[in-house]
């Protein structure tokens, strides 16, 4: 081996030579460059400066340890409790992604109260953290959840403490301004020129007056907030809200793809869905944000399709409730943790609604074996059964709730009687009919009442306040609209309106007066309604019309014709509730147009029973208004129309002074002729007079 390395060093010294003596010979001489510093130089290149990104790469002692929680206050136990242990809490944090690996310390054969927990990505362990910090276990466990390299964050906090920074204060002004409006007109938002325009209006007397609008405001659809305090836009980044005076922008809340957004009664959180995962490790379509301060608050995974929305809230927010496979979860605000850490485990669970006044769950589960089907009324959060009713011969069932929590009803789809086919219990149905069930929430052990419908029904709708309901039965075009009123001890029948044109009801916010509507492909027939009487105030027609919307004080309605929809003649129409046609706005390609809604009013009964009992008085007030109103409407018309003739006699002298300017250029491209006189030309007049009858009249003396 040595003598091979000699030999190859020679060869090379002797190729070396040859260039070398090559070289001389072609008279070039080669020298090598020299590299060496020269004396004195000083090298102040950093490391940074010449290896930025080898050292930006370079490993630390934290990478890897990212995806690892350290989970305090673990319950302390011996080994017969050991795997229980282990069950319970692999089933807390595995929720929130996939686990490598655990590790339980162990001394003395007993836990020693933490545990380390190592996720496939940093991001699911810093879920862990944020929803599982603080999670009571038991009563006297409460987990405490860390990231395993914050511990070295923590030793090295400075001896002496800084005072965070304060956020500069960002006033929005009032939020709840419309509300001060003397004249009480509501707002209105609209988005038209298919979706590139979006604008808000106030609802005037005469005619609508523009408070603000933007280009591009939105990417789809707007929403207000139940209370009308926010504005919801939606980008392909995420959920924007907008409020105040000049509806500035309030908070930012990224979810990329986001399509559904709810908010929850009391507007204190927003849930958004969207179907699109950021990430493969993050994969949580449904997100519920804090509204104030813009924080993520909880997410869910989405594994099945499902209605929206998807989480359903109490009435005043403190709850919501989800269904998964034959599971009710109900969680509570402001921890978004689990209610009591458990579910009701309900077999064959379908659909659950919230009482829209109290903390009351209906749900409803079908047929199973020889089991009913059932529908289930219980309070919450005691869990206690409140009502239970049995169903047979069930095919569907829909629940609406009067606004005012009194009653609920049931809309059960049934099958007509079943026909034994074989030996084995094999049945078959022929045909439906319709049930409502109707519950009687303030009544001692909640009674319940059926009416039976052997038509198809359409649509169903409570009045808003008070005790009547409405719907539409039959089939084309003997299609028919009964009203119901539910009484002490019964339920009447008030009138049944037959040979309608009508697939949906709307009624006033108020009650009292209700809308029916041939939408769509009934050609957009209109009648209005008093319900007190049942009788036909206006019947009309908005052709095509797509939907129909009530302003929140039940004074206004409007139809209109939407552009995703329909493709023509887009817009829309504002009714008084009594069906008087007060203006009609076309838009080029309308989209959406939503009132914004007002909060609860803060008077007392007693307090409107006392406005209603005046209300005499307070009408001769308001008739004064009125008729002033009037006349400053028409001395602002007036005024407008002088205006508009002062523009127009400037813009004709300007005109005219203009023409009269350009009369040399027309003489000369007209090589002369002066074509401004031709149609004047004067014109030699002939009279001609010709005999026409003669008339002969005797006239006595």
């Amino acid at each position: 081996m040595a003598a091979d390395r000699g030999s190859d060093s020679e060869s090379r010294r002797h190729r070396k030579s040859e260039s070398q003596s090559q070289g001389s010979v072609n008279g070039d001489e080669i020298e090598e460059p020299d590299f060496s510093d020269p004396e004195g130089y000083v090298d102040d290149i950093s490391e940074e400066e010449l290896l930025g990104d080898l050292l930006r790469s370079k490993p630390k002692e934290s990478d890897g340890i990212d995806n690892i929680v350290v989970v305090d206050n673990v319950p302390q136990v011996g080994p017969d409790r050991q795997e229980k242990l282990k069950n319970v809490i692999r089933k807390i944090f595995e929720k929130f992604g996939k686990i490598n690996r655990e590790f339980f310390p162990v001394t003395n054969e007993k836990t020693k109260g933490y545990v380390f927990i190592e996720y496939t990505s940093p991001l699911h362990a810093s879920e862990a953290v944020k929803m599982a910090n603080g999670y009571k276990l038991d009563k006297q466990h409460t987990l405490q959840v860390n990231i395993f390299s914050d511990f070295d964050k923590y030793e090295k906090i400075p001896e002496e403490w800084e005072p965070p920074k304060p956020k500069p204060y960002h006033d929005v002004g009032n939020l709840r301004y419309f509300l001060q409006e003397p004249d009480c007109y509501d707002q209105f938002s609209v988005i038209y020129d298919g979706g590139d325009r979006t604008a808000i209006f106030k609802n005037t007397a005469r005619e609508p007056v523009l408070i603000e609008e933007r280009a591009r405001w939105t990417e789809t659809y707007i929403r207000w907030s139940p209370q009308g305090t926010y504005l919801a836009t939606f980008h392909a980044k995420g959920i924007a809200l907008w409020g105040g005076e000049k509806f500035e922008q309030i908070m930012r809340f990224s979810h990329p793809g986001v399509q559904l957004i709810d908010f929850s009664p009391c507007e204190r959180y927003m849930v958004t869905f969207s179907p699109i995962l950021s990430t493969q490790e993050d994969q949580q379509q449904i997100i519920i944000w804090d509204i104030r301060t813009g924080m993520k608050k909880r997410g869910f995974h989405c594994e099945t399709q499902s209605t929206w929305p998807i989480l359903k809230w109490s009435n005043d927010g403190s709850y919501f409730g989800r269904i998964t496979p034959d599971t009710l979860s109900v969680y509570e605000t402001p921890s978004m943790g689990l209610l009591e850490k458990k579910s009701l485990k309900i077999t064959g669970l379908r659909d659950f609604s919230w009482s829209p006044s109290d903390n009351i769950i209906a749900y409803w589960v079908p047929e199973q074996q020889n089991v009913p089907a059932r529908v289930t009324l219980i309070q919450m959060p005691s869990r206690q059964e409140l009502c239970i009713k049995n169903l047979f011969n069930v095919a569907d069932c829909k629940m609406h709730w009067q606004k005012n929590g009194d009653y609920l009803c049931v809309k059960v789809d049934r099958y007509s009687k079943a026909k034994k086919i074989d030996e084995k219990d094999q049945f078959k149905y022929s045909g439906l009919y319709y049930n409502f069930e109707l519950f009687r929430i303030r009544e001692k052990q909640i009674p319940v009442d059926k009416v039976e419908v052997k038509e198809n029904v359409i649509a169903f709708a409570w009045e808003p306040v008070g005790s009547r309901f409405a719907f539409i039965h039959g089939e084309s075009p003997r299609i028919s609209v009964s009203f119901y009123q539910i009484r002490p001890g019964k339920v009447e029948t008030i009138k049944t309106l037959e040979r309608k044109q009508a697939n949906h009801l709307f009624w006033s916010p108020t009650g009292q007066f209700i809308v029916l509507a041939g939408l769509r492909n009934m050609n957009g027939v209109l009648e209005f309604v008093d319900a007190s009487d049942v009788t036909v105030m206006a019947q009309t027609e908005h052709f095509m019309a797509t939907d129909v919307e009530w302003d929140s004080t039940g004074r206004y309605v409007v139809s209109a014709v939407s552009w995703w929809g329909h493709k023509v003649d887009n817009g829309y129409w504002i009714w008084s509730f009594q069906g008087r046609l007060l203006q009609k706005i076309q838009l080029e390609r309308f989209c959406q147009l939503l009132w914004r809604p007002r909060p609860p009013s803060l008077l007392s009964l007693e307090q409107m029973r006392a406005i209603k009992k005046n209300m005499k008085k307070y009408t001769e007030q308001f008739e004064v208004m009125d008729r002033l109103r009037q006349s400053n409407v028409s001395t602002e018309i007036l005024e407008k129309r002088s205006e508009m003739m002062n523009e127009y006699k400037s813009f004709r002298e300007r005109a005219t002074e203009e023409w009269e300017g350009m009369k040399y250029r027309r003489l000369e491209l007209r090589d002369g002729v002066d074509t401004d006189t031709l149609e004047y030309e004067e014109n030699d007049e002939e009279i001609v007079e010709f005999l026409l009858k003669v008339e002969e009249v005797v006239v006595e003396e």
